[in-house]
């Protein structure tokens, strides 16, 4: 239903304006582009220094009836994390700065443009950055024997399918910020995502209360959505992931949208 609610209300042409004055900022100046090739480094450090460095030492896994490397465990986590890292810097630290500081949205909203329509067209920007990062990584992992050709092209529709979702609780987060001093609880927010989220071992090894929450979460859903289309071993479990990840997206352009309108439109 609210998905429905949010689609009925758009417009392709002012969904298109917000993504075009976005690009106009990216051609801008080279600053934006150094920050924005930066951030597809640090889930490849993590794989090359953990998932093939520690690996070494660690050796094969047995996951679901399946032997893997550790890196080939690793790889998939960290393709996940990518995708929810390009959303999340563009639909917290930037919508916050448009929104509170630049003042850019109450501009756009003097234009036909509604918030609704803002909050999609931040969101598909969001998809555009971690998609860029998803695809490079996947053809890392293919060159590294990491996962098939094939698979890898199965597990990015998964990748702006995580963006999605985490484009869109980004943007409800952000509408809820006081300052930046609120970041910081962000950041450790996503940071014990990144720990316990089944990225760098079983999450059947934590005890049953630890693994119960973490199962709640939306990183774990998205490392294992995404970990079984690269393992080639999608499953039912993989239609139950995408459908939470699906929910959590819409419900955050909703949610922002009530946010911003009632923040801008008042």
């Amino acid at each position: 239903m609210v998905t429905s609610l949010v689609v009925s209300r758009l417009s392709p042409g002012r969904v298109g304006a917000v993504i075009n004055r976005n690009v106009g900022a990216l051609r801008s100046g080279p600053s934006y582009w150094i920050v924005l090739l930066s951030g597809f480094f640090e889930p490849l450090l993590y794989l090359l220094s953990i998932g093939v460095g520690v690996g070494a030492l660690i050796g094969e896994l047995t996951v679901d009836g399946r032997t893997m490397s550790y890196a080939s465990f690793v790889a998939p986590a960290m393709l996940a994390v990518s995708a929810m890292s390009g959303a999340l810097a563009e639909t917290t630290f930037n919508f916050f700065f448009k929104m509170k500081y630049m003042k850019t949205f109450e501009a756009v909203l003097a234009t036909p443009v509604r918030p609704v329509e803002v909050a999609v067209g931040e969101l598909v920007w969001a998809i555009v950055r971690g998609s860029v990062y998803t695809a490079i990584f996947l053809v890392v992992m293919v060159a590294m024997g990491l996962t098939e050709a094939g698979w890898a092209v199965a597990a990015f529709p998964a990748t702006v399918l995580v963006g999605l979702a985490f484009g869109g609780l980004g943007m409800a987060v952000s509408t809820l910020m006081r300052g930046w001093q609120d970041f910081d609880l962000l950041n450790t927010g996503q940071f014990a995502l990144f720990l316990f989220s089944g990225t760098f071992s079983p999450v059947r090894d934590y005890p049953v209360g630890v693994e119960v929450l973490i199962q709640v979460t939306p990183l774990y859903h998205a490392v294992e959505l995404v970990r079984g289309l690269c393992m080639g071993a999608p499953g039912w479990g993989t239609l139950g992931h995408a459908l939470y990840l699906t929910v959590l997206a819409a419900a955050g352009v909703w949610f922002a949208s009530r946010r911003l309108e009632r923040a801008l439109c008042a």
